[in-house]
């Protein structure tokens, strides 16, 4: 039994992993594409208007732009697949050695707007199934709708605002690694994390809500009360941890939305992570950077959802039976 289980999971998680590199090799094709046929002269951009037809001429052979689009993405993906990305036409670095510079950053911010979000919502979501119908039922419910609602960058303001500039206890942009300075790593990204993990919570509120209640009307939870089971031990020993199974995808899915919300939330916060270079890179139409930005935060993105739904299949193993149909 034991070693149909492990079979069983390692067929699916081939399978997973299988349809990541495909979609990662779409990501790459759009990308590419998309970049390369925006209007406008990527040497003129780099050299200025009174660069002569001469030198614009030279570095447009030197970039390979005179190339046919298709080889131009092979030698990418080729240089990609060996770790070099090519250089930034704006900062003249290597593209990987900037994104390495500027990742831990951004999953310092992704994990604490996650941590941030779990700690609030999970406490929220529990109140409000086991009050269902009630005021703290509502009031969880006004909450959550008012965080889904509102955009990432209106909670920074707002929180900027208030702590920063009225209480002044929190700094309102920079960053500080925590390896160096824990306190003040933790200070300077509580800002930005609050505000891109508020939606979070607010999903996360909702989804626990539902995926408990759904839970306390089960067969199991009736029994046990039938026994005289206190209703405190059957909620968070029973039905707490079968209803945190599907609030475990969302949490997956959330991570990978949270590194396409940093690009504006480290630009309101001038924090300097993976999301403001790629804003960077936007604005200074640099080609190479965009690319690597791109493929990078969809690389997480698809990683977050592999390991939530590898998970997701230890859990519950009837979704191998599943994906292996």
């Amino acid at each position: 039994m034991r070693s149909a289980i492990d079979a069983g999971f390692v067929r699916y998680a081939v399978r997973r992993f299988g349809l990541l590199i495909v979609s990662l090799l779409g990501v790459s094709i759009v990308t590419f594409g998309i970049v390369n046929v925006l209007p406008g002269d990527v040497a003129l951009l780099i050299l200025g208007n009174r660069a002569s037809p001469e030198r614009l001429e030279a570095l447009r052979q030197s970039l390979g732009l005179n190339r046919p689009i298709w080889i131009r993405y092979l030698d990418w993906l080729t240089g990609v697949l060996t770790g070099d990305m090519g250089n930034s036409l704006r900062f003249g670095d290597p593209v990987a050695q900037l994104i390495v510079q500027r990742l831990p950053a951004s999953a310092f911010l992704a994990a604490a707007a996650v941590t941030i979000a779990v700690t609030v919502a999970i406490p929220l979501g529990v109140i409000a199934g086991r009050a269902r119908n009630t005021w703290k039922d509502f009031t969880t419910s006004i909450v959550a709708f008012t965080g889904i609602s509102l955009p990432d960058f209106f909670w920074g303001l707002v929180l900027i605002l208030v702590f920063a500039e009225f209480f002044a206890v929190l700094p309102p942009s920079g960053y500080v690694n925590p390896a160096v300075d824990p306190i003040a790593g933790v200070k300077h990204v509580l800002l930005p994390a609050m505000s891109l993990g508020f939606a979070l919570m607010a999903h996360l509120t909702r989804m626990t809500r539902s995926s408990l209640i759904e839970e306390l009307k089960s067969g199991y939870v009736k029994l046990a009360q039938s026994k005289g089971i206190p209703d405190r031990d059957i909620v968070y020993r029973h039905a707490l941890r079968n209803a945190f199974l599907p609030v475990l995808t969302v949490i997956g899915l959330q991570i990978g939305f949270l590194f396409s919300g940093i690009v504006i939330i480290e630009q309101v916060f001038a924090y300097p992570g993976l999301g403001r270079l790629a804003f960077q890179a936007l604005l200074n139409r640099d080609t190479t950077l965009i690319q690597g930005s791109v493929l990078t935060i969809a690389t997480v993105f698809m990683l977050s959802n592999l390991v939530v739904d590898l998970l997701y299949a230890v859990l519950d193993p009837r979704v191998q039976a599943g994906g292996g149909a």
